[in-house]
């Protein structure tokens, strides 16, 4: 992982009495430009953050996992693209308002994130979480979940309208209900697929699909 200059690894432990220095100074001090700065919680391997920065070259992309082997291989093929609008963050998502500050953050993609079945304060469209998300979210910021699971996605549904965020998209059938007059481009960012979603697609699983804001 160290031989990646596009990776950082803090720690996998919060610590607040070490500073993560990037903290409020991404643009500044990685990408050297005021692009938006979006994030892809669970990145795995990285497809929807490269796809992403392949598509917006005047945006930055950062994904965050806790799996090493995982992110290595983004960070790879980042390098191998030449994709200067790419990092990735090794840390946990409990972690996230340690390495940004308030209001950095423009856009949040959640790509097939483990339903927890068990544990529904653990998913990442909960109260816990989007709490967290609004404060490092700039004011119109948008959050972003794409996934597999019926349960994940009747969650998120109910907790958009529970605490009233505002819904710009939704679809329980994103491939199936895409409009015919859709510009290029936001259809080539639906298709977009990550290593998860090849293999639930190819079980026969539904994508479902939600855009939101949370209010500041």
């Amino acid at each position: 992982m160290k031989e990646w200059s596009n990776v950082f690894e803090p720690t996998l432990v919060s610590d607040h009495s070490i500073p993560f220095d990037l903290k409020g100074k991404w643009n500044k001090d990685y990408f050297k430009n005021e692009n938006p700065i979006v994030l892809e919680l669970g990145c795995g391997k990285g497809e929807y953050t490269i796809g992403l920065a392949n598509h917006f070259p005047n945006k930055n992309f950062i994904g965050l996992d806790i799996k090493g082997a995982r992110i290595w291989v983004g960070a790879k093929d980042a390098v191998e693209r030449n994709l200067s609008n790419v990092a990735f963050l090794r840390t946990k998502i409990d972690f996230i308002l340690d390495y940004f500050a308030e209001g950095e953050v423009d856009e949040i993609w959640l790509t097939f994130s483990d339903p927890q079945p068990n544990k529904p304060k653990k998913r990442l469209t909960s109260k816990l979480f989007i709490d967290r998300y609004r404060q490092i979210l700039k004011k119109d910021g948008i959050v972003h979940l794409k996934t597999d699971s019926d349960l994940l996605f009747e969650s998120t549904e109910n907790e958009i309208k529970k605490y009233n965020y505002d819904c710009l998209e939704l679809t329980w059938d994103l491939y199936g209900t895409l409009p015919a007059d859709l510009n290029e481009k936001t259809k080539e960012i639906f298709h977009i697929k990550t290593h998860y979603e090849q293999l639930f697609t190819a079980k026969g699983s539904v994508i479902k699909y939600c855009k939101f804001r949370v209010h500041q």
